[in-house]
């Protein structure tokens, strides 16, 4: 990779900002040596749980004019086979894996955190925020700064590796849950999760196009949504984001920088323009530069913060 794309995130240093967000190209060796390969800079494992999760009957994804909806409902292997995935990666690259993990409950993050703590992973995520899975296990815990404060310091008590908190967009003061999680020793955070739950109906059928009726919506139409928030946050924290929402182009991601994050999340647009589209948006970003006289990314002017 490009050294002029060369940045940190929570001391890590990554060759390209751009970072495949959970449960985009599945849980195996394969699929994130192939996003490595083609110019991801970070990779993130699906949510995994404590036991595995076969997720929801299809179908659950649609898409539609401005982005897609989903309601995966989590599926995943499992802590111990996903974490053999895992490492079986690290052994043949250094590109940081975030691993990613869900639960409903203190007990069941805290194991799940041993789990990880043995891994070759380089960074913990803290899944507060799954929205597709409300009829399952309700509002979640990310709508409370009460509880991921809670959560996150519970985390930060035990874990060898740097905490990540991922936080949703369907809340009403997303900036005092973010401060919740800083202030209980977050290394980082990752916004936004899918927003939503929103809903299509099959007009033929007269039903819904998802089996489960409701997914999180993603893509496109949720980047200003994205930009804002991350804004809003960055201006009130002081530890690194993980800015992702509707990233498709290189100027998505120069947007999402300038707003506030310090690495970029690119996930449903692997869906437009393929696995491929990593190198793609790094080759536009390194455009961007030579367009504006910067020299690497980190040159590149932030908003002033809100004051």
């Amino acid at each position: 990779m490009h050294n002029r794309l060369q940045t940190k995130f929570s001391g890590v240093t990554v060759d390209s900002p751009l970072v495949l967000p959970a449960g985009v190209m599945g849980m195996s060796y394969s699929g994130m040596s192939y996003s490595a390969v083609h110019g991801a800079g970070v990779i993130t494992s699906k949510s995994l749980t404590l036991q595995p999760r076969t997720g929801h009957k299809g179908p659950v994804m649609a898409g539609f004019e401005g982005g897609f909806l989903n309601c995966m409902g989590l599926c995943n292997p499992g802590i111990q086979d996903g974490l053999r995935e895992v490492n079986d990666f690290k052994e043949r690259s250094d590109t940081p894996v975030i691993v990613s993990v869900f639960a409903t409950n203190m007990d069941d993050f805290l194991q799940l955190t041993h789990h990880v703590n043995e891994s070759a992973g380089d960074f913990l995520e803290l899944n507060l925020s799954c929205p597709n899975v409300f009829d399952e296990f309700g509002i979640p815990l990310a709508a409370s700064a009460e509880e991921v404060g809670r959560i996150v310091g519970a985390v930060k008590g035990i874990s060898k590796k740097p905490v990540i908190a991922k936080l949703s967009p369907n809340v009403y003061d997303i900036v005092s849950i973010a401060c919740a999680a800083q202030d209980a020793g977050a290394d980082g955070l990752c916004m936004i999760n899918t927003v939503g739950p929103g809903m299509l109906i099959d007009t033929k059928m007269v039903k819904p196009v998802l089996h489960n009726k409701f997914g999180g919506l993603s893509g496109p139409c949720i980047k200003p949504i994205a930009l804002k928030l991350v804004y809003q946050t960055s201006s009130a924290i002081d530890i690194p984001i993980l800015g992702m929402g509707g990233v498709t182009y290189g100027n998505d991601a120069v947007e999402m920088w300038m707003a506030g994050a310090q690495i970029i999340g690119v996930g449903t647009a692997i869906y437009y323009r393929g696995i491929e589209v990593f190198n793609m948006i790094n080759q536009e970003i390194l455009a961007y530069l030579d367009e504006m006289g910067y020299e690497t990314i980190n040159d590149i002017p932030r908003l002033e913060p809100i004051l």
